[in-house]
């Protein structure tokens, strides 16, 4: 019986967790802009909740007594151990006001942002560090803090094994940007895109790879996230007048999201193993849904008769030029509008910056100077203002320390998923040129999505790819972005 108490404790403990994520959902969504206050006490008192259940003395008491009798009740029980030894070395207090202040900050981030005024928001973001920075004290037990943060997001991971990836992968890419620059690039899209048809077109797209929208929805937002499990998950997205593609692609970035959550065995529904097992592998799934399929020469031709459709003559003249339009190099300031060779140069600058903040070695006051010199040290120019800048991510603001790093490890994942995909599926171009993901988002469901957290982050990726984790490597990565750029 005790593994049987467990879980029906452990599933009302995550009932309740999807409640808390729902409260975040709408805040950034429908919430009215007068209700930051009162939100922020919400957020407050659930995390107070969660967070005595989470410490629960019967938790231990279940864990010494269960024995599982199946992989999947191994896998649940070594989650919930986890869990439970990170909870406890977290006061109640710590907890609930951290939730607090990171729901305040969200608020003031978005008018920072809009005011382009960092000074004003610092003294908030220094709240924010430092109480972050007594909780990874608190995870780490004498140990390294920042690897602390980091396993919150990508379980087994360190600090100097990311370093090492970002080493290998920054020289590749530098030289294979510099390279491509130095050709002429095809110019962006001009003109005026209707809004009710972009997000018409949007929708399509994310049902076209594979989003139930009868477990989900799709709304806007200021920054496109995913959120919740099982049988609502839901997403955002934005729209620009001048900028269709920023919808589209964000749409299906946020897709592969939601379709790992909706697609993980409805057996760990409110589980610890319902649930994406790393926001690593997460990322794989959103950037190989985005980059490997969605810009792809073939799934690109397709939505270039889609845009026809949608827009008439939208200034394109064939395929061919639309899929160079599509993947164009650009000279841009944002994360999550940078082209594929030059995205993981914004999360290293990210990644570096935020070790600092956290092991007290940058002052949140000298964050943005610190930016925009790495910023132009790493690309040869200067942000023109904040929102362009160090204010652009709600990452920070909302506590995420130890979350950026995680979008590169995705993207050296989806390389050598995309590798073994492209390995088993035969025609796979063919079907993308008539719109039909079915094949590969049917072999990511089988091979990565359905499993949830079963399986450990390298693990389940190298299962996928029917090699070992040492394999895993960011050559694939590497090697497909050389073939597609530099041709």
């Amino acid at each position: 019986m005790s593994y049987t108490d467990l879980m029906a404790f452990v599933r009302e403990t995550q009932a309740l967790g999807q409640i808390a994520g729902r409260l975040g959902w709408d805040q950034e969504t429908v919430m009215p802009k007068g209700a930051g206050a009162q939100r922020a006490e919400e957020h407050g008192a659930m995390a107070k909740v969660l967070h005595a259940r989470g410490t629960d003395p019967r938790i231990a008491e279940w864990l010494d007594a269960a024995t599982p009798e199946t992989p999947e009740q191994a896998a649940q029980l070594r989650h919930i151990a986890k869990s439970y030894a990170r909870a406890t070395k977290v006061p109640a207090d710590l907890a609930a006001q951290i939730a607090k202040v990171t729901s305040l900050s969200q608020g003031a981030w978005a008018e920072a942002r809009t005011a382009d005024d960092f000074a004003g928001f610092a003294p908030t973001l220094s709240e924010v560090a430092a109480l972050k920075r007594e909780e990874g004290a608190a995870l780490a037990d004498g140990g390294d803090v920042y690897d602390a943060m980091l396993d919150d997001y990508e379980p087994g991971m360190t600090a100097a094994e990311l370093s090492s990836m970002f080493d290998a992968l920054r020289p590749g890419l530098v030289a294979l940007r510099d390279e491509v620059m130095g050709r002429e690039q095809p110019p962006a899209l001009e003109g005026s895109f209707d809004e009710a048809r972009q997000l018409e077109l949007s929708s399509k797209l994310a049902q076209v790879f594979g989003y139930d929208l009868s477990r989900g929805r799709i709304d806007k937002a200021v920054h496109p996230f995913s959120s919740g499990s099982g049988q609502d998950v839901r997403i955002t997205t934005r729209t620009a007048a001048d900028d269709p593609f920023n919808c589209f692609y964000s749409t299906i970035h946020e897709v592969g999201h939601a379709c790992y959550e909706q697609n993980i065995d409805d057996a760990y529904l409110l589980t610890p193993l319902g649930a994406g097992v790393s926001m690593g592998v997460h990322e794989s799934q959103s950037r190989i849904y985005e980059n490997q399929l969605g810009r792809s020469r073939a799934f690109t031709g397709w939505l270039f008769g889609q845009m026809r459709d949608a827009f008439g003559d939208f200034g394109v003249a064939d395929e061919d030029t639309f899929f160079r339009v599509v993947n164009r190099l650009n000279t841009g300031f944002i994360r999550t509008e940078a082209d594929e060779v030059q995205y993981n140069l914004h999360v290293a600058l990210r990644f570096d910056l935020e070790r600092q903040l956290m092991s007290g070695a940058l002052d949140v006051a000298d964050l943005e100077d610190a930016w925009n010199s790495r910023f132009e040290a790493d690309f040869g120019y200067a942000p023109d203002r904040a929102s362009n800048g160090v204010l652009q991510d709600v990452h920070w603001p909302v506590g995420l320390f130890g979350y950026f790093a995680t979008y590169s490890l995705g993207n050296v994942y989806a390389g050598c998923l995309h590798d073994a995909l492209r390995r088993d599926i035969t025609g796979l171009d063919d079907m993308l040129a008539k719109g039909d993901t079915s094949a590969a988002t049917g072999w990511l469901r089988r091979n990565v999505q359905c499993h949830g957290g079963l399986y450990r982050p390298k693990e389940v990726i190298a299962k996928a790819c029917g090699t070992s984790e040492a394999d895993i490597t960011e050559a694939p990565l590497l090697a497909y972005l050389k073939d597609k750029f530099a041709s």
